[in-house]
């Protein structure tokens, strides 16, 4: 289920975009986060707090909430941004992954976060990704791609696989922590190769240049 694009420079999810009870957008380097968003000091942990718990210098790399009217964000430039909806418990949620966070399963954490305070259950969870560096451009050396080879048993006959689907592996976290397949929707555009219409940090080498994927419960 691929991303949609819409005018005013934002890329939605078809999966999120039928819940009439919850905002999203992931943004590209032309679109604003907006007012009023609650966004964190992302360190490529897996730690996952309650927009209660927020302030400007708590260092975390994933948000819930179940507040009307509260917006909360994770800023990318390659990493994947994933937002989190919970329909019947109308939650939501956005976690940050690069490839440390992956390895350490924020993805999993933000499945545990909704669960553990609101009541979630992962098989009524809607997860959309943004878009991200894709498999396409991202190489990695091999003290890195070791990492991930318990996410990848298909990569046993290789010495070295060389690129990294981090989409594919959040992906494979998020079912590993209950959430169904058909729920989970992973096609995204790539960042490093999608030109001018995103940041990336691997083809810029430019700090500071962030995207927003924002979520939130109406009012």
């Amino acid at each position: 289920m691929k991303l949609r694009r819409d005018p005013d420079q934002y890329y939605r999810s078809p999966l999120l975009a039928g819940e009439a009870w919850l905002e999203h957008a992931f943004g590209t380097a032309a679109a604003e986060a907006g007012d009023n968003c609650l966004a964190l000091r992302q360190v490529h942990s897996a730690r996952v707090i309650t927009a209660g718990e927020w302030s400007p210098e708590v260092e975390a790399d994933g948000l819930v909430t179940n507040r009307p009217g509260e917006r909360i964000a994770v800023k990318s430039a390659d990493c994947v941004p994933i937002l989190f909806a919970d329909p019947v418990k109308r939650v939501v949620g956005a976690v940050h992954a690069g490839w440390r966070g992956t390895v350490a399963g924020v993805a999993e954490a933000g499945v545990e976060a909704l669960a553990g305070r609101f009541g979630s259950r992962p098989e009524d969870l809607l997860v959309a990704m943004g878009p991200s560096i894709g498999p396409c451009c991202y190489e990695v050396g091999e003290e890195v791609s070791v990492l991930f080879r318990a996410l990848f048993p298909e990569w046993d006959r290789l010495a070295h696989p060389g690129r990294i689907d981090l989409r594919e592996a959040n992906r494979r976290i998020l079912m590993r922590g209950g959430v169904p397949e058909r729920r989970i929707a992973s096609a995204a555009p790539c960042t490093f190769c999608g030109g001018s219409e995103f940041f990336s940090w691997r083809r810029d080498r430019q700090t500071g240049q962030r995207m927003f994927a924002v979520i939130g419960v109406r009012e």
